[in-house]
């Protein structure tokens, strides 16, 4: 065990680690020995698939959507139905950019981006997180017309579209300048889209 660890991280830990280690070098970058070296040791540790690259890379797309679902999927289904959970979901997603969860932005974008041209497992989940968070956002936008709370005639898919290319294009700009004027501006243009203050 190397000094610079008295004691054996958490297997969460590590694929934290992972994960932000993944959005600045790549997911094709992740291998038990850069963890290993990222964290300072000379192994990652035991119960993380250090076997195969692309264990390792599930293993930590799994552990990213785990975060990703604490940090904002969980606070907008908190938020009141509707028209409350579309303004939380991007707010929590601003936010999760704003704490620097991980230093590369949203790791799923990136991860997306990466392994798009890359059949195989990895992008077959990443693909389906995606599916997953763009079904509701879907979701609340459906309610919000029921709720009334939306404009009549208000195309619920277009609207989940346009929220989440919001949040996309404010993940890559937040990433590129780490400006906090870009989280502001997106704010702004949610608020303004959703008619809410």
């Amino acid at each position: 065990m190397s000094e610079a660890w008295p004691y054996e991280p958490s297997r969460e830990a590590i694929l934290r680690a992972a994960a932000s280690l993944a959005t600045e070098d790549g997911l094709d970058g992740l291998s038990a020995g850069t963890l290993a070296a990222a964290l300072g040791r000379s192994e990652i540790g035991r119960g993380v698939p250090s076997g195969s690259r692309q264990e390792l890379q599930l293993a930590t797309v799994t552990e990213a959507a785990r975060i990703f679902d604490e940090e904002v999927v969980q606070p907008a289904l908190a938020a009141p139905a509707g028209l409350g959970q579309l303004a939380a979901v991007c707010e929590a997603f601003i936010a999760h950019l704003e704490r620097h969860c991980v230093p590369g932005g949203c790791f799923m974008a990136s991860a997306a981006l990466e392994m798009d041209a890359r059949p195989g497992p990895v992008r077959d989940l990443i693909a389906s997180l995606q599916a997953r968070f763009g079904e509701l956002i879907h979701g609340f936008a459906v309610t919000a017309l029921a709720r009334h709370e939306l404009a009549p005639g208000e195309d619920p898919g277009r609207l989940a579209f346009e929220l989440n290319g919001i949040m996309l294009a404010t993940d890559t700009n937040f990433a590129a300048h780490d400006d906090p004027a870009v989280l502001e501006l997106a704010r702004q243009i949610v608020h303004q889209r959703l008619g809410v203050s």
